[in-house]
């Protein structure tokens, strides 16, 4: 085993260890439906946080929202509820499902194909939420 291997084993425990000692739940914690829990925020309320309160001549919550997408899907799509909150949040920033499907589509020239097939595949499963709330 190499040191780096024991390095980062003892990290894990460390923070396993930590978890536990804050609430033992957080040990078998899953971030599975974890999206659910964060309301979406208004555009409007994008735009203040992320743009038009400190650069008001700068990006929209909607193409902010998309070069996030962007950049998450470069990097694999990682984490599947910050991946569907993002899309969430694009959504109701403006973009289309059109749109978001594009910026994913672009990255998989920077990120390859799993990585944009990964995304769309959670991009997907935000729309069909969408449609079958609003039935």
């Amino acid at each position: 085993m190499s040191d780096y291997t024991k390095l980062f084993e003892q990290m894990m425990e460390q923070g396993q260890k930590m978890a536990r000692d804050i609430n033992p739940a957080l040990e078998t914690f899953s971030a599975a439906g974890f999206e659910k829990l964060v309301p979406t925020m208004s555009k409007e309320m994008m735009d203040m946080m992320w743009g038009t309160a400190f650069n008001p001549t700068g990006l929209d919550a909607k193409t902010r929202l998309l070069c996030l997408l962007a950049g998450q899907t470069v990097m694999g799509a990682l984490a599947e509820p910050m991946f569907k909150s993002t899309v969430s949040h694009a959504l109701a920033a403006g973009a289309s499902e059109k749109e978001i499907a594009e910026a994913i589509c672009q990255m998989s020239v920077l990120g390859g194909l799993p990585a944009m097939t990964r995304a769309l595949e959670f991009a997907q499963a935000v729309f069909a939420e969408n449609e079958e709330g609003s039935k």
